[in-house]
């Protein structure tokens, strides 16, 4: 039977070098988790930097666009203001003449009327007024004619028959509307309500009476 052999032990040079490997890789592991660090932190910075840079442009771009829309707004207002006086002033003068085609003869016209109470506050205005010793006619003219415009001019009516009630005057009020644009159910309504419609053509005007007898207050 041989003798048995023991492996040598190994040498302090060889553990010293293999201690020397570990610490050398765990220092580059130090060095590659510092880098890996480093290079996240920079991404983040950059990216909170971007968000941040479109937050300001998105917010710009905003105000933009809301300064874009208000001058757009004025502009269209002051359109419709300017074409709706336009509007007013080419009707109004036709409309005496027109009216003779029903029996209505207003030897008097006047125009932007406003009606004051006893303490001279003004309680109704009205874009024409066609007069006779017996009646007067109220036109409200819009460039667009609505629903509700339709009732507000219902109201303004029922206002002038009472003041005229209280200073005595005895005369009847019709009522007329006029519109450049005007959807079916706006002229359907009005001419329910006992309106005379009035509306452009080409250069002429034409007046449709009211579905049944005219309205009056």
């Amino acid at each position: 039977m041989g003798a048995v052999q023991t492996a040598n032990p190994p040498s302090f040079e060889s553990v010293w070098a293999i201690l020397q490997e570990n610490a050398q890789g765990m220092k580059e592991l130090r060095e590659s988790q510092k880098e890996t660090e480093r290079i996240m932190k920079e991404s983040a910075e950059r990216h909170d930097r971007e968000m941040k840079e479109s937050a300001e442009r998105h917010k710009e771009f905003e105000r933009e666009m809301r300064e874009s829309k208000d001058q757009f707004n004025e502009r269209l207002g002051n359109y419709i203001n300017l074409f709706g006086d336009f509007t007013e002033y080419m009707m109004a003068p036709k409309l005496r003449e027109k009216f003779k085609d029903f029996g209505l003869f207003f030897p008097r016209t006047n125009r932007n009327v406003s009606v004051k109470d006893e303490n001279n506050k003004t309680i109704l205005e009205a874009d024409a007024i066609l007069e006779n010793g017996d009646k007067a006619m109220m036109a409200e003219i819009k460039t667009k004619l609505t629903v509700e415009r339709i009732n507000k001019h219902i109201e303004r009516l029922e206002k002038m028959r009472k003041h005229a009630d209280s200073h005595g005057d005895k005369r009847t009020f019709l009522g007329a509307v006029a519109g450049v644009v005007i959807d079916d159910e706006a002229r359907e309504y009005a001419l329910n309500q006992g309106f005379y419609l009035i509306e452009p053509e080409g250069e002429d005007l034409i007046i449709t009476p009211p579905n049944g007898d005219p309205k009056e207050w």
